[in-house]
């Protein structure tokens, strides 16, 4: 087993040499693409890559399974689930790329989000036309080439599956997990236009679905049964991993809605109370919503939908989720969440040190303040 710091920095190598290998092929068409590998380098930089380190963690702890390996197998093996971990990465890079955009979010981990990028490129080139136009044609090409990279160092590390059986394990989990964010993501646009026309009392149950299938599925389930599979788990250890992940994802969502409206934006990285600014309609809103009745409701909807909030307005809406208590709901779902994930942690029959990753890795995700 690796040591998490050994991991993250094999992980950001082999995105770095990537990358690399990418931009030269791209040079050679033509230096003018040069900026669709620099910004989606930029952006692999860094992040908290807990996606990776479940999926790690999850193979890991599964390796007992497979004792009779040799140990050319198990360093082919390794080899590859750093390559698995580094295609989950390029695949969520991606999905930020084309979320800031689609969120219309100018920031992210304190940087330009990627289609401002390319606005400020057309703008120091003095180009013609829209740079927001040629900004949105720009992210919407690095996202989809990102999506594209991920597809492929996924299939190059699953040249090493010590079975069949195990590879086709692992595409369909991969896939499973590609269909379900997209799913997911749908849904989140469509309630953000379409919440104002639908029943109230709806509303936090269409923001949990959106959830499941944006966040928990996504940054939790999919790596840890990827990882699992990709050490030939048992279906029973699968399951079980599956039954962590769920509320632990549920949780990560929810936590990631607070500090969108009331996080420290030198920490977070994103302006405060930017999930307002952009009209996310979260289990937050959802509980703030249904406890607002009438004229006061139809103001908090208008607001929530304007996308040009001042910062008084800001501080309006933020007062009004304190107010009605949606606040302290949420906070205590996240505890009852957490405290139902790690109790089924527990349950899991994984190597003891794994289990004691994936319980750190799990308070984090529930205790983050970014």
């Amino acid at each position: 087993m690796l040591e998490s710091s050994v991991l993250l920095s094999a992980i950001q190598d082999q995105l770095d040499d990537f990358c690399r290998t990418r931009r030269a092929s791209f040079g050679a068409i033509s230096e003018d693409l040069y900026p669709l590998v620099d910004f989606a380098q930029d952006l692999l930089q860094g992040g908290k890559r807990f996606r990776a380190q479940f999926c790690y963690w999850a193979w890991a702890g599964n390796l007992i399974e497979s004792q009779n390996w040799t140990t050319e197998e198990r360093e082919s093996s390794l080899k590859a689930i750093v390559g698995i971990c580094a295609a989950l990465e390029m695949f969520h890079a991606a999905a930020l790329v084309h979320d800031d955009l689609l969120d219309q979010s100018d920031t992210r981990r304190g940087k330009p989000a990627v289609h401002k990028n390319f606005e400020q490129l057309h703008n120091d080139e003095g180009w013609a036309g829209s740079k927001e136009r040629f900004g949105q044609a720009g992210s919407v090409l690095v996202g989809d080439l990102m999506l594209s990279w991920s597809s492929e160092i996924f299939g190059n590390a699953l040249l090493h599956a010590p079975t069949a059986e195990i590879e086709k394990a692992c595409r369909e989990e991969f896939s499973r997990m590609r269909v379900e964010i997209m799913a997911g993501q749908y849904l989140d646009v469509l309630e953000e236009n379409a919440a104002p026309s639908r029943d109230v009392s709806e509303a936090v149950a269409r923001a949990n679905r959106v959830m499941l299938y944006k966040t928990a599925k996504y940054s939790i389930e999919a790596p840890l049964l990827i990882g699992a599979a990709f050490a030939g788990a048992s279906e029973s250890c699968k399951a079980g991993l599956g039954k962590f992940a769920i509320p632990l994802g549920l949780a990560f969502q929810l936590r990631d809605d607070v500090l969108g409206v009331f996080g420290d934006p030198k920490v977070t990285g994103k302006p405060a109370g930017d999930d307002l600014r952009e009209g996310k309609r979260t289990v937050l809103v959802g509980l703030t919503r249904e406890t607002l009745d009438g004229p006061v409701g139809k103001v908090f909807d208008d607001m929530l939908s304007s996308r040009e909030l001042t910062d008084d307005q800001i501080r309006f809406l933020q007062q009004t989720i304190v107010g009605c208590g949606a606040l302290k709901k949420t906070e205590v779902m996240i505890e009852e969440l957490g405290t139902e994930s790690l109790a089924l942690l527990e349950e899991i029959e994984i190597d003891y040190k794994a289990k004691s990753a994936l319980r750190d890795l799990a308070r984090f995700v529930i205790n983050r303040s970014h």
